[in-house]
């Protein structure tokens, strides 16, 4: 795809540093183990497109709703004007990574560390066409999607009047009653001849486990690597709810796990698409486990925080159900809510799986070359399509 050249001038206003609006604890609060390991130390970008909205003409959604002293801890936030020109307005919202990101959230200097730096920038920019766009960046030690989506909808209740966000009130009331870039559309028919390759026990797998059985296999044959070198594969699966020991409601730290299933090179670029598939649904169980849930805190203990391997691997985070999109603060659900970009901090080999006009967006980064290779093994992978199988006549 031709790159996007857009005519974007924005005027930033100067940024505040919000603070609590009453005085808090003063304490001093160690990390989880979860929170503390090494892979978690970096900021995250999140985005969020909202269209004009006629009922709320009038206001200003850099101003509305408390934005500025709903923080429960210090963090920055800035406000600016934008104008685009009508004929890339449509195209503005299109996929991750996002044009012009830099003019739509105020980079902070110094504050890209883990210590001593804001743990939210927030900046509202006012689009000419009347929508806006509403965009944060999180230290990722002390949230995880679920939690910041939760933040993000106790500004966005605020916004709409609210005294306090809803989840205290839910959480008290339980107490009593228990780099080269390529867009390509996966069509129905297409994720179809992906499960005709399966065999029949694997064929009622979820999408989103077939996708990624398929990416990862044909990212590896995109990057070449070494047959006999081992590749490895890490599906982020939430443990929130999970197990004996359930958070509480209104927790905001991080709550997951990247279990790793490991094959090599040759094997898994060779065997068939199932084989890969067996793998993914392999790495998920091993995350609801109880039992690997505490060993993965113990090694945070014992090992001082290691950080996981980068080196030929692949991580998946499938973000459809978090609810990005569906933060309202006043404008209506979002036009695209989610990561900004994939591939960030210490996750440079990461896709997210982002929910978007009736369908799944998945960035993936790689070397223009090996970007090149990729997309026709995807492409051949969707159009040499075997015989169907019985049982195969929807998804």
């Amino acid at each position: 795809m031709a790159p996007l050249f857009l005519v974007f001038t924005v005027h930033r206003q100067k940024p505040e540093l919000v603070a609590p609006a009453e005085p808090t604890p003063h304490e001093f609060k160690h990390l989880s183990d979860i929170d503390d390991q090494e892979g978690l130390r970096f900021q995250i970008p999140v985005i969020q497109f909202y269209s004009k909205e006629p009922a709320m003409s009038g206001k200003d959604p850099a101003k509305e709703g408390s934005l500025l002293w709903s923080a429960p801890g210090k963090g920055c936030c800035s406000s600016a004007d934008a104008n685009v020109r009508p004929w890339i307005s449509a195209n503005l919202t299109a996929y991750p990574p996002f044009p012009c990101f830099k003019e739509l959230l105020f980079d902070v200097p110094g504050s890209r560390g883990v210590l001593n730096s804001p743990l939210l920038l927030i900046q509202v920019t006012r689009l000419s066409c009347g929508g806006f766009i509403f965009a944060i960046r999180l230290n990722h030690t002390m949230s995880d999607a679920p939690g910041l989506v939760q933040f993000m909808n106790a500004v966005a209740e605020m916004a709409h009047g609210a005294t306090e966000p809803s989840v205290f009130a839910r959480r008290q009331e339980s107490r009593f009653k228990r780099e080269g870039r390529r867009y390509r559309t996966l069509k129905r028919a297409e994720v179809l001849a992906l499960r005709r390759r399966l065999p029949e026990h694997l064929r009622k797998s979820s999408t989103v486990e077939i996708l990624t059985a398929c990416l990862w296999r044909c990212r590896t044959i995109a990057l070449q690597p070494d047959p006999e070198e081992d590749v490895r594969l890490m599906c982020i699966v939430n443990s929130r709810g999970k197990g004996r020991k359930r958070l509480p409601l209104g927790y905001y730290g991080n709550a997951f796990s990247y279990p790793a299933v490991v094959s090599s090179a040759k094997r898994l670029c060779s065997e068939p698409l199932g084989y890969a598939l067996e793998l993914v649904k392999k790495s998920k169980s091993e995350g609801t486990s109880e039992e690997y849930l505490q060993s993965v805190a113990d090694l945070m203990v014992l090992r001082g925080r290691p950080r996981f391997t980068v080196l030929r691997s692949y991580v998946v985070s499938d973000v459809t159900k978090v609810g990005f999109g569906n933060v309202d603060f006043g404008w209506g659900k979002a036009v695209y809510g989610g990561p900004a970009k994939g591939g960030v901090g210490e996750l440079p080999v990461l896709s997210f799986y982002i929910p978007f006009r009736n369908g799944i967006v998945v960035p993936v980064c790689l070397p223009a070359p090996a970007m090149e290779r990729f997309v026709k093994e995807i492409e051949s992978m969707i159009s040499e399509i075997p015989a169907p199988g019985p049982h195969m006549s929807s998804l």
